[in-house]
């Protein structure tokens, strides 16, 4: 018992000392703001269209711009931009407070799922577009 007592201290010590000393990314424009970390800064500009997704490798990332245009199933919803539609997958956790209707216009990114008959995408971060 005491053992494991001293370990515990030793382990949750370590740990807060650790993330104290992580900061995260600091803006040049000298301010000096702490967060939890990251980057902040322009985000990629590529986008892919859906006809070009379908094509890619199992698990290459791919950005998207369109609409969810309905739910078909459980966290699985269809996706439609100007080449095509494809169904993509969204985890509760990646919708972050966002509300999406299909009049929005939004940017998704994530991996392709490639199956035997079917192309999917994974979705990691979903932003509405202004």
């Amino acid at each position: 018992m005491k053992k494991t007592l001293v370990t515990l201290m030793f382990f949750t010590g370590l740990s807060c000392v650790a993330f104290a000393q992580q900061p995260g990314f600091v803006p040049s424009n000298g301010q000096q703001g702490y967060s939890l970390g990251g980057f902040t800064g322009p985000a990629s500009s590529v986008a892919t269209s859906v006809a070009e997704a379908k094509k890619q490798w199992d698990d290459a990332w791919v950005a998207l711009e369109g609409y969810i245009t309905k739910q078909v199933g459980h966290e699985l919803y269809e996706f439609r931009d100007n080449s095509g539609v494809i169904y993509v997958e969204i985890d509760g956790k990646y919708w972050m407070g966002q509300n999406v209707s299909p009049k929005d216009k939004v940017r998704i990114e994530g991996e392709v799922d490639k199956d035997w008959n079917s192309v999917e995408i994974d979705v990691k971060n979903i932003r509405v577009l202004k």
